[in-house]
């Protein structure tokens, strides 16, 4: 499925729920065919109240012209690179954080977090009223050992100011080789000053699924983010547990950020009945679509309950947003994040890509997350205490509720 038309060469499409640019990240591959020349805005002078005149391009011209001839440091870009620039700044004008132009360098970054592997701190990042803040670390991260929370805002990177940046150049600059550091200057809501913490980089492997066999026949499930494995591992997980006589299964969602589109549905469909509503997708012009589930589901009558916390975004919101919706478990934690959005990234020819948000999703029920989040059936909370004794309390209590059913 498509939402976008190009007279570039033939991209790529995927549908990501996508929340920021170290993410985990959809939908069918499809092609887009070159559009007709008449059809280019270049050849296009007026289109509804969007007006495009050669005047306009002059501009463009000889503002490049400008650069080429009067600044100070001869060929201090290339022409590659200014028109990459252009490019941002064209897509910057949107003024939505999720939908970001890449050069070919900043698409091979972001290509492996998709593949599961990277370089960095191990945090998902994404911009709330112009600040970079942090979704959640990774589990057993450098950024998590290092106490950085969710809804933690990232005011400097080493000298630099995060707001001066775009959130690729952030990213960038936060991720590097192992081994490396990196010094942040964290503000934090409660207290008083910001303050640096100093990370020393690693490798960040991304375990989608991890699975625990506990006490009285319950099984923890942690699903870290939804890429390419996660339904492979999950359904490995699932089939596992069926060898044996499952009282009750924890979902554990929390700290996960997001990721392919089709994988959430695809995890749904284990849980609910066949052709069930998953999601809600609305685009432009009032177009709208409803997602079900796929197949006969395995696990139709054991008990579940979904972990979520501030850090559960996109694509754990919509898994635990459809088992609210449908009764088929209880959701206990904290509000999720609140990413209702649904992007798109476009391959281009060169390597670069494109990022755009191409529809907003909402619950089974008609209802929307974005900005909100999910309220949980059960609330609670981690305190400070149990932060730092590392006990777990709200796992403590799926279990504690499972064992009492």
């Amino acid at each position: 499925m498509t939402f976008k038309k190009t007279q570039t060469t033939t991209p790529i499409t995927r549908t990501l729920l996508l929340l920021a640019l170290s993410f985990f990240l959809g939908f069918q591959v499809s092609s887009f065919t070159n559009t007709n020349a008449a059809n280019s805005p270049y050849q296009t002078l007026e289109n509804g109240q969007n007006t495009l005149s050669e005047s306009d391009f002059g501009l463009f011209w000889e503002v490049w012209e400008l650069i080429d001839t009067s600044y100070y440091q001869e060929n201090a870009v290339n022409a590659e690179q200014k028109v990459y620039g252009a490019i941002k700044g064209l897509v910057e004008s949107i003024d939505d954080p999720y939908t970001v132009f890449m050069d070919p360098s900043e698409s091979k970054q972001f290509n492996s977090s998709l593949e599961g592997e990277l370089e960095g701190i191990g945090a998902e990042l994404t911009v709330i009223d112009k600040a970079l803040t942090i979704v959640s670390p990774l589990r057993d991260s450098p950024a998590e050992r290092a106490g950085l929370m969710p809804g933690d805002i990232i005011y400097k990177i080493g000298e630099e100011f995060s707001i001066e940046m775009s959130m690729i150049e952030a990213i960038l600059s936060i991720r590097g080789e192992k081994g490396t550091s990196v010094t942040l200057t964290i503000i934090r809501e409660g207290i008083e000053e910001p303050f640096e913490v100093t990370i020393i980089r690693d490798s960040i492997k991304i375990e989608s699924v991890t699975v625990e066999q506990l006490e009285d026949g319950i099984t923890y499930i942690s699903v870290n983010n939804f890429n390419e494995k996660t339904n492979e591992q999950f359904n490995n997980a699932i089939s596992t547990l069926l060898l044996g006589d499952p009282e009750g299964i924890i979902i554990d969602l929390r700290f996960n950020g997001g990721g392919y589109l089709d994988i959430s549905v695809d995890l749904l469909s284990y849980l609910l009945p066949a052709d069930t509503p998953a999601l809600i997708m609305k685009q432009r012009n009032g177009k709208q679509e409803t997602l079900y589930t796929k197949r006969s589901p395995k696990l139709l009558e054991t008990p579940i309950v979904v972990l979520v916390n501030q850090g559960s975004a996109s694509a754990s919101e919509i898994v635990a947003g459809a088992i609210q919706d449908h009764k088929r478990g209880i959701i206990m934690g904290t509000q999720t994040f609140g990413k209702g959005s649904i992007q798109e990234v476009d391959s281009f020819s060169d390597g670069s890509s494109m990022r755009m948000t191409i529809a907003k999703w909402f619950t089974p029920n008609d209802r929307s997350v974005d900005e909100v989040g999910l309220t949980p059936d059960i609330i609670v909370e981690m305190t400070e205490e149990d932060i730092k004794e590392l006990n777990d309390a709200q796992k403590q209590a799926a279990i504690d509720y499972l064992k009492n059913l």
